[in-house]
Order: C-alpha cells, then sequence, then structure tokens
C-alpha cells in the first residue's frame, strides 16, 4: 500500500509538470494559474501545494526534468582528459539533437527562452538560471584550460571570457532556432558555430 501510494504520488507529480509545461508554452508562465495547472493535470489545488512550495518551486522542477541530465553531462564532458572540447561538442550535439526530436525538450526551452518574465515572483526561477549558466560557463573554463595545455597554445583572450562566448553561441542559437525552427538546420549549424568560434581561440578544429 506504501508502495502504491508513492508511485500514485510520483503519477500525480508527474502530471502536474506535464500540464505546466503545455499551459506555459500555449499562454506565458506570467498568464498560467496554479489552478490552471490543476485542472489540466486532473488534479487539485491542494495536489499543487502537496509537491510544490509555489509557481517558481514548480517551473524550476519543470526545467530540472530536462536540463539536469544535461547539465551533468556537460560537466563530466569538460572533465574529459583526452580531448574535453570533444566531448563538450557530442553533449552540445545531443542537447541540439533533442531539441529538434523530442517535443518535451523543445516545449521546456521554448517556455524558458520565450514565454518566462523574470517578475518579483519569479526571481528564484532567475536565480537558477544564473546559477545553470554561471555552472556550464565554469565547466567550459575548465575544458578551454585543459585543452589549451594539451594543445600548447596560449588563449588569445581570458579563459573565463572564452567560455561566456561560448556559452553566448550555443544559447544565442538556440534561442534563434525556437523563434524559427524552419529557418536553418539546428545540429549542422551548432556543429559548424562550435568549431569556428573554437578555431578562432587558436585551437586546430574542422570547419563544420
Amino acid at each position: 500500500m506504501v508502495r502504491r501510494t508513492k508511485e500514485e504520488a510520483l503519477a500525480t507529480r508527474h502530471r502536474l509538470l506535464d500540464a505546466a509545461e503545455v499551459l506555459f508554452q500555449s499562454q506565458g508562465v506570467s498568464q498560467t494559474t496554479l489552478q490552471q495547472i490543476a485542472q489540466e493535470a486532473g488534479a487539485t489545488r491542494g495536489a499543487i501545494y502537496w509537491h510544490f512550495k509555489d509557481k517558481p518551486d514548480l517551473f524550476n522542477a519543470m526545467m530540472e526534468r530536462v536540463t539536469l541530465p544535461l547539465e551533468s553531462a556537460t560537466r563530466e564532458a569538460s572533465a574529459a582528459n583526452e580531448d574535453p572540447l570533444a566531448a563538450i561538442e557530442q553533449v552540445m550535439v545531443q542537447a541540439l539533437s533533442l531539441m529538434t526530436t523530442d517535443p518535451q525538450v523543445r516545449r521546456v526551452f521554448e517556455v524558458a527562452t520565450l514565454k518566462v518574465e523574470y517578475t518579483d515572483e519569479m526571481a528564484p526561477v532567475l536565480q537558477r538560471h544564473r546559477s545553470a549558466r554561471n555552472e556550464c560557463v565554469a565547466d567550459f573554463v575548465h575544458a578551454l584550460q585543459h585543452a589549451a595545455s594539451r594543445a600548447g597554445i596560449e588563449l588569445p583572450i581570458p579563459a573565463k571570457t572564452a567560455a561566456y562566448g561560448l556559452h553566448a553561441v550555443i544559447s544565442g542559437l538556440i534561442q534563434d532556432w525556437l523563434l524559427e525552427p524552419g529557418a536553418f538546420d539546428l545540429v549542422p549549424a551548432g556543429r559548424h558555430l562550435f568549431n569556428v568560434y573554437l578555431a578562432g581561440l587558436g585551437f586546430e578544429r574542422r570547419a563544420g
């Protein structure tokens, strides 16, 4: 009975997160209430507060279902001994591929990129966004420094600046693609820009 109750609670949590994804995408985060999410999920408003403290807590949980595996993979890639930049490229390609083939991944990134306003209420979401960005930049710094040491080159700009630039290339590309998915082929564009950017830092990379 206890196991069944836990399974039912987990199923309710996932239904709430699924409903939040759909409503956030269709009408924006600020225009979506917790009551609407509960109704969409076939649950009570009380069920939401059983699982989540408030809307920002629910939003962050929705994001983490998709982003935590990617963040973990990026961290592991940056620590790769052989070729950390190749490992990061592989993770990037995986993420971009999921963006084009997995409706949930695309929906969540669209919400996070185009459908959220960082109002006072959503301050915890902004903090989570900044924290994830900072952790990713730190991983890139480590990878760039390691790769430069292996290649016997000196980066032309500080590693942290280069890491912010690399992050901007990837996140900016995703944002532009989400604005008009048919405008360009995301994965090949990502590969090409990744390698062109690294070539500009002095790494010997293929053009695409």
